[in-house]
């Protein structure tokens, strides 16, 4: 496995293993990968002669005030886990090598983006898309893997992938858990004793919502509220936002019928996290 670090040695590798007839897969990161990146570059493996992780933390993602700066980097262990999953190359750029100095050029959205952590992080979606673009452009994939645990980001993706006509195929991912059910994530490092503890009422709360409708409900405010008070029942927990929408475009409804999408984004502490169940009718 090789490590590189311009857009130049990504394309050079990749004209090669084309040459060779290979098919590539990509998996786009911020790093600090745990075992919920690591199914989906098993995934990835299983499913591409080929494949790449991008292992770059995109500051046109992040607002004012939040994590850029702490966002946790480890490169040594990155490496390690992508070899032992069998990615055939690390793509760790810096952010002068992703973004010239008089940089322009963003990729916006509508839609999917509006509601849920495009409401509550305006810019997110915008750095979101404009980055993965561009790795489909340095790294053009085959096949792009991401997970459901950004089930917001997953759709967005595949409708810009559809709506710019990228001829790629983009691989959605289920979430991958602790044992009490937290999702894995990268943010969890933040918590304290404490708030890892707390931080399990994310998944509890989803359980119960998804139990009512399962069971029949249909109204939205309904679920909500049952999930909301769950969530506010712990005292270190404080609602970003809880909301049931349409999937995959991400709209707003009142009555549940067909794909749905329960999301919830919830401060433990300081620490922002994201969870989610999707029900297919």
């Amino acid at each position: 496995m090789k490590i590189v670090t311009t857009i130049k040695e990504v394309r050079e590798e990749v004209k090669q293993w084309r040459k060779e007839g290979l098919s590539v897969g990509l998996v786009p990161t911020m790093g600090y990968l745990h075992e919920g990146h690591a199914s989906l570059i098993k995934r990835a493996v299983q499913e591409n002669d080929r494949v790449i992780v991008s292992d770059f933390v995109n500051p046109t993602q992040f607002g004012p005030n939040e994590d850029l700066e702490s966002y946790p980097r480890d490169l040594e262990r990155d490496a390690k886990l992508c070899s032992d999953e069998g990615a055939a190359l690390i793509f760790n750029p810096s952010a002068e090598e992703m973004y010239f100095p008089d940089f322009s050029t963003y990729v916006n959205m509508t839609g999917p983006s509006d509601e849920l952590c495009g409401k509550s992080r305006p810019i997110h979606f915008r750095g979101v898309c404009t980055v993965v673009s561009k790795l489909f452009n340095i790294a053009t994939p085959d096949r792009a893997y991401f997970g459901q645990k950004d089930a917001q980001q997953l759709a967005v993706i595949k409708r810009m992938v559809r709506d710019l006509n990228f001829d790629i195929e983009i691989v959605g991912c289920p979430i991958i858990r602790e044992e009490d059910g937290l999702a894995k994530s990268s943010r969890n490092t933040y918590l304290s004793e404490d708030e890892r503890k707390a931080a399990v009422i994310l998944h509890k709360a989803l359980e119960e919502g998804k139990a009512l409708v399962l069971g029949g409900e249909k109204s939205t405010a309904a679920v909500i509220e049952k999930i909301t008070s769950i969530i506010e029942s712990e005292p270190l927990a404080k609602v970003d936002y809880v909301q049931v929408v349409s999937f995959p475009d991400i709209t707003v409804i009142d009555t549940i019928e067909g794909d749905i999408l329960a999301a919830v984004a919830v401060y433990i502490g300081k620490t922002r996290l994201i969870d989610n169940f999707i029900i297919e009718h």
